[in-house]
């Protein structure tokens, strides 16, 4: 090779160097709800076995829509859909933010109740009302800036359903869970965002409530988003993701693990995809180690 040879091939280094550098790591979001823990960290063993070092942010929705936005995160597997439209549609629209694969089916997130509170005759936005003072004029939602959230506030604020005297108490889906376990314990109406996948389907008998669809629509999905040409500067990590499906019944595994059992959220999709080859495979079709070499073998080792 010739001194002039090297030094172009130097320069065409250079220019290319942060794609390059980027593409030996990812940036993830994680919005904190254990349904996005759990398929986070289960991209996180994948992602580490392979060769790439991982980040993962814990962020509220409009601040990783806003993060991938200005490129300061590069992933994010929690776009759930139709519930985000509003939050997302701008970015979408300036081409900022990419969907890039459906990664789960079937789910439901929309207000919630105990069946015996279903049965009672509270089976609808427009029944709460009438539950006010059994209700103790509180409607429980998850973390502070969630769209959600700022959906049922405006519909105390415009009184729609009748919903002006009451107070949308926001907190971490933990925080939410014990007031729910607490009334539930007594058998006393609870209304709060319920969503599947997610163990609390198994521990209570619910029921989801009518009423919510021009925002939360009925059954939904989740999308995959990146930043604005993540896939194309890093085909690798971009075809990895674009494979990475998850399923309810998994979810909801997972999840029982954490919230049930206590378990650490790594521990928990280790033990899962150690014990479920063949899903996590399908993931790595055409997909390397971030040097080149066979991604299954990788992670089989790593797993081992």
């Amino acid at each position: 090779m010739t001194m002039k040879t090297t030094i172009s091939a130097l320069a065409v280094l250079a220019a290319a160097g942060p794609a390059f550098a980027q593409c030996d790591s990812v940036s993830m979001s994680d919005v904190g709800w254990t349904d996005i823990t759990t398929t986070t960290s289960a991209a996180k063993h994948v992602l580490e076995a392979l060769g790439y070092e991982v980040d993962v942010k814990v962020l509220s929705v409009p601040v990783t829509f806003a993060s991938l936005d200005s490129d300061d995160v590069d992933v994010f597997l929690g776009n759930w859909m139709p519930a985000q439209t509003s939050a997302i549609t701008p970015y979408l629209e300036s081409g900022e933010i990419e969907q890039i694969n459906v990664n789960l089916e079937g789910t439901k997130y929309t207000l919630a109740t105990p069946t015996y509170a279903y049965e009672a005759g509270l089976q609808s936005y427009d029944d709460i009302a009438e539950f006010g003072e059994e209700l103790d004029y509180k409607i429980y939602g998850i973390e502070p800036g969630n769209e959600g959230n700022a959906y049922l506030v405006s519909l105390t604020e415009e009184n729609a359903h009748g919903l002006e005297d009451f107070k949308i108490v926001e907190s971490s889906e933990q925080g939410m869970l014990s007031e729910v376990r607490r009334a539930y314990e007594d058998e006393k109406p609870v209304v709060f965002l319920g969503w599947e996948p997610h163990p609390m389907n198994a521990n209570f008998s619910l029921e989801y409530l009518t009423g919510g669809e021009d925002f939360f629509g009925g059954e939904g999905v989740v999308h995959t988003v990146t930043r604005k040409g993540f896939s194309e500067e890093c085909p690798n990590l971009g075809q990895l993701f674009a494979n990475m499906d998850f399923t309810l019944e998994m979810e909801n595994s997972i999840m029982g693990q954490i919230l049930d059992d206590g378990e650490e959220a790594d521990d928990a999709t280790e033990a899962w995809l150690k014990a479920n080859p063949d899903a996590w495979k399908s993931w790595l079709d055409g997909v390397t180690t971030v040097d080149g070499g066979d991604a299954v073998e990788a992670v089989s080792a790593a797993l081992e």
